[in-house]
């Protein structure tokens, strides 16, 4: 049986599949390297040229949330390495921010997590006589994501598997049902984390005390005799 702290490992180690190029791909290098050791898995880098040249830094924890807070703290931690690393060779904006609702999938376990919802996909070679594809996510297995296409023509499988490893984009389609579970799996996430941090403080809090002075494991002290 694998431990939840042994799931949370693999999912925050689970490496990204669709990954960037150029100068992209060094600053996902130096970000990746920074911000695992503080719970955080990068989901995407983008380039831009928005405010004289922008550095989009999309992240997320392994159960897929992240707070305003989390976005500060990866900030403040990356900016000076990306600073001292220089990959950029110029100035920039650095942007931190989560996924969103029609999120990058970049992980096998994405295309699982997000089975039943709607994904647009592009690839890098030519699968079933297309390169992109529309349809509803019904999971991952190995390397390979299923999907049930909504754009299928005259002839072509409604169901097809297409390798995670030979995408070049892929996202969730913003939709009612993605927005109600967003939401849904959001509200889950901000209960568990309050469960936890009430446990933490319930435990620090008893840990602060020491032992009951009136705990009857305790013996009273010795009466001196009398005559």
């Amino acid at each position: 049986m694998v431990s939840e702290a042994a799931s949370s490992a693999d999912a925050l180690n689970e490496p990204r599949r669709l990954t960037e190029t150029g100068v992209a791909a060094r600053v996902a290098e130096i970000t990746e390297r920074t911000i695992l050791p503080l719970g955080f898995r990068l989901v995407r880098v983008r380039l831009t040229g928005n405010n004289g040249g922008t550095v989009q830094i999309m992240a997320e924890r392994p159960d897929g949330t992240m707070t305003v807070d989390d976005c500060e703290l990866i900030s403040k931690t990356l900016s000076p390495v990306l600073d001292v690393d220089d990959p950029i060779g110029k100035a920039y904006h650095l942007e931190v921010s989560s996924p969103g609702i029609d999120r990058p999938l970049v992980r096998v376990s994405d295309f699982q997590r997000w089975a039943g919802h709607e994904a647009k996909i592009e690839m890098t070679l030519i699968v079933a006589g297309r390169r992109r594809f529309r349809g509803i996510l019904l999971g991952a297995e190995g390397n390979k994501a299923r999907i049930r296409r909504i754009d299928s023509g005259p002839g072509e499988a409604t169901d097809v598997e297409l390798k995670v490893d030979e995408m070049s984009e892929a996202h969730l389609v913003l939709t009612d049902a993605l927005v109600t579970e967003s939401l849904r799996r959001a509200k889950a996430a901000s209960k568990a984390l309050a469960a936890q941090l009430e446990a933490q403080e319930a435990a620090e809090l008893e840990s602060d005390e020491g032992p009951d002075p009136e705990s009857p494991s305790k013996k009273p002290p010795r009466q001196p005799k009398t005559r």
